[in-house]
Order: C-alpha cells, then structure tokens, then sequence
C-alpha cells in the first residue's frame, strides 16, 4: 500500500530529475528570460537615439540633380496653386499656343546649418541620454527583480520537497500504527472502532501526500518559467537544510536599491524633458548656401518669331548658367512663449507626481527592511525551539505506541501524539529555510542581492 501511494508521488516527476543549485538558476533566469532581453533592446535603442541626436548638429546638404523635357508657353496672369502639382516653365508669351519642346535641366547644391541654438540642441542630447540612464536603471531593475523572485521560488520549492519527505515519513508511521491497531483488534484487545480511526489517518496520510505533490509541481513548473526553461523535475540543493548565513547584515541602503535608482531616472528624465520644452523657444542661426546651374535647349535670343532651340538631348542638359546664394538666418517663433509654457507647467507636474512615487517606493523598502530584520531574529529563534518540540513529539509519541501496545491508552491520545510528530517533523524541515527566506527579503529590501546569494552557494 505504501508502494503504490509513493508511486502515485513519483509519477508527477516522470521526466528525468535534473539537480539544479539556486546559482544556476539565478543565472539562467538572467540569460534566459523574455522580459529582460526586451529592456535590453530598449536600451539599445536609446542608445542610437543619443547618437542621432549628436548628428543633428551635422549640416544639412542636399545636391539634386533634375533633367526634363517640356514646352516653355508663358503667360500673364495670377497663379495661386492648391493641392495640385504645377509647373515652373518660364518663356515669352506668344500670340497663340506653341508646342516646340526642348530638354532642359537644373543642378542645385543646397546647404544648411543651425550653427547656433542657444542650447535647444545641447537639451536634445541631455534628454537622449537621461532616456539611456532610465533604461540602463530599468535593465538593472529588472535583473535584481527576477533574481529575487528566482530565489523565492528556488526556496519555495525546496519547501515543498521537504514537505513531500515529511509526508511519506507520516504515512509510515500511520501505516505502522494501523498494523498496531489490526492485530490488537483482530485479538480482541482493543474495539473495532479503532482499527477504523487507524484506516481513516492512513487515508489522511495518503491524500497529504498528493496535496504535497500538487504544491511541488506547482513551484516546479513555477521555478521553470522564471528561468524560461523547460519545466523537468528539478531537484533543490538540500544544504539548505543543514547550514545557516554566516551574516546578516549589509552595508547598502535602500537608496542604493536597484529599484529605488529606476525611479530616480525617471525624476531625472522628466526633468530633461522640462528642460528640452523650455530651450525649443529659444531662436536659431542658421548659415545656408546654395549653388545651382541651369540647362535648357532654348537659346537666350528665343522668341516666338526665331527658332533658336534645340531638340539635341546632350544641348538641353549642358548646364550654361549658374547662381550662388550664401547668408545667415535667424528664425524666432515669437508665439512658441506662449505655447511651450503650458507643456513646461504640464511637465513639472509630471516630475512632482514622480518624486511621490519615488518617495513611496523608498518608505515601502524602508519599512520591509526593518520588517526583514525583525522576521530574521523571529526565524533563528524557531530555528533553535524546533528541534526542542522535534524530541518532544517524538518522545511523546514513542511513549504513547508502548502504552497503546500494552492496553494503557487509547487510539485518541495516540493519534493526537502522531499529530504532533508530524506537525514537528514539518516546522524543523523548514526552519532552516525559513531563516534563508528571510535574509532574501532583506536582501530585496536593500538592494544588497549579494548578501542573499554569495552565502547560498
């Protein structure tokens, strides 16, 4: 009966068992998982942000080069073109329609350069880079956050793997108990009731341990998608068990906490963002120059009278004259006062509305800081009380066996006895753990993840 009960347990772990230590599973998740690799490309991205917004101080320099074939018909008159493509031919006006045609080309070199911004360009670039800050935090943010919960998950699986062992254990001794039980009811030593109560914490021993096996798949298959690996059966390094940190403290402050940092870059990029709406109403200088040569199969003394054109292809595209222009601009929008100042107004209240959750997020870190040091000086003191009700129970419990045997108790107080053998049994199973849990909240609290880790092998 044993048997089958222990095979109904093993059969959740069908697939090969793989020994896994938290190391390697911390390490796994942080290679492995989706939503860090998504904040990495995040940050690349900002990256090349700040890159392009240096080449804005690059000049702009256009060379275009246009060659056509068309009539050059003009006419006196009013042009006001809308939404339709039109035509810049210029020639005389003639007396009638004329359909001579002829090549023509123009060739332009356009240059322009804001080689003054009074600082709009300079807060571009700082507002680039507090987005590179943001992301960079956020990256470190995330990595922290699911080695935390890794670790959790790693320790909450070992939990529930001791408690499938304390679950067997229980089962054999309620099964040695029932064996009692039957031969002292099959001589008519004790009533058939007990045999009953015997058979019913057999059954309760044996549903213990499927409850014990539910919980440890679901940490399992928990543990699997944190590390975005496949879900086999893995085995939690047991030294857990038998040692406890050499240290409990750290020498980090919540400031320091990666979390904590993340929202300082908002701060910090909001208030670039300020900065950049409040620079775009400064004015620009700008120097331009541009350079353009014309082609046309027309001959300068063409008139409707002469046919002094060409339709040769190579005539028309031989540029014959050329202009330069060369200057300095400066361009003000006066009415952008008046528009930016709401945004800037808009943006300090964004970066106050950080600051509150900054601040928040600090008090919460504080407060389970000081929570995890209270939780840790509560866990060492069950960890030294457990193994004290550990011999307890089972002293108690081998007490009541031999009276039970001999006829001087009864199934009650020998149930009651098995009861608190198991009930101990579990608390001294986790206390170590326990004291390892809470040191990961303190390491989460404070940021100092390698307090948590290099002590967990």
């Amino acid at each position: 009966m044993l048997i089958t009960v222990i095979g109904i347990f093993q059969s959740t772990d069908a697939q090969e068992q793989k020994q896994l230590l938290l190391s390697q599973a911390v390490q796994a998740g942080l290679q492995n998982y989706q939503s860090i690799h998504a904040k990495q490309q995040y940050l690349r991205a900002s990256a090349e942000q700040v890159k392009n917004t240096k080449n804005e101080y690059l000049p702009n320099i256009v060379a275009s080069i246009q060659q056509d074939y068309g009539t050059i018909n003009g006419q006196f008159g009013p042009l006001a073109p809308y939404g339709v493509a039109g035509t810049s031919s210029s020639g005389p006006t003639n007396a009638s329609q004329s359909w001579r045609a002829a090549f023509g080309g123009v060739y332009i070199l356009n240059t322009n350069w804001e080689a003054f911004s009074f600082g709009r360009l300079k807060s571009r670039i700082e507002y680039s880079a507090s987005l590179v800050n943001r992301d960079s935090a956020d990256v470190v943010q995330e990595q922290f956050i699911q080695s935390v919960k890794i670790s959790s998950a790693y320790l909450n699986l070992l939990v529930a793997q001791t408690l499938a062992k304390s679950a067997v254990a229980n089962l054999e001794r309620a099964n040695y108990v029932q064996r009692v039980v039957l031969a002292r009811t099959k001589s008519g030593l004790n009533a058939g009731v007990d045999s009953s109560i015997a058979n019913a914490e057999v059954s309760k021993a044996k549903l213990l341990i499927i409850d014990a096996a539910n919980n440890e798949q679901q940490f399992n298959n928990q543990l699997a998608q944190l590390m975005n690996a496949a879900p086999v059966a893995y085995i939690a390094d047991s030294s857990f068990l038998k040692v406890l940190p050499q240290t409990y403290s750290t020498q980090l402050t919540v400031d320091q906490n990666p979390q904590v940092k993340f929202y300082k870059t908002r701060i910090g990029q909001s208030n670039s963002y300020k900065n950049l709406l409040a620079k775009s109403i400064m004015p620009s200088v700008n120097l331009f120059g541009i350079f353009q040569s014309k082609a046309s199969g027309f001959d300068y003394d063409y008139t409707a009278q002469n046919s002094n054109y060409s339709k040769n292809y190579f005539t028309g595209i031989n540029p014959t004259r050329s202009n330069y222009v060369a200057g300095v601009s400066i361009n003000w929008n006066i009415m952008s006062i008046a528009k930016i100042k709401h945004q800037v107004s808009a943006q300090i209240f964004i970066s106050n509305g950080l600051q509150y959750e900054y601040d928040l997020v600090s008090t919460q870190l504080k407060d389970q800081l000081v929570l995890s040091d209270q939780h840790i000086q509560n866990s060492l003191q069950s960890w030294q009380e457990a193994p004290i009700q550990y011999k307890a129970a089972t002293d108690a419990y081998l007490q009541k066996s031999v009276l039970y045997k001999n006829g001087l108790s009864n199934i009650i107080d020998l149930q009651q006895a098995l009861y608190l053998v198991s009930r101990a049994e579990t608390d001294m199973s986790v206390a170590y753990i326990n004291v390892w849990q809470s040191l990961l909240q303190k390491a989460a609290a404070s940021g100092d993840f390698d307090l948590f880790l290099k002590q967990a092998r």
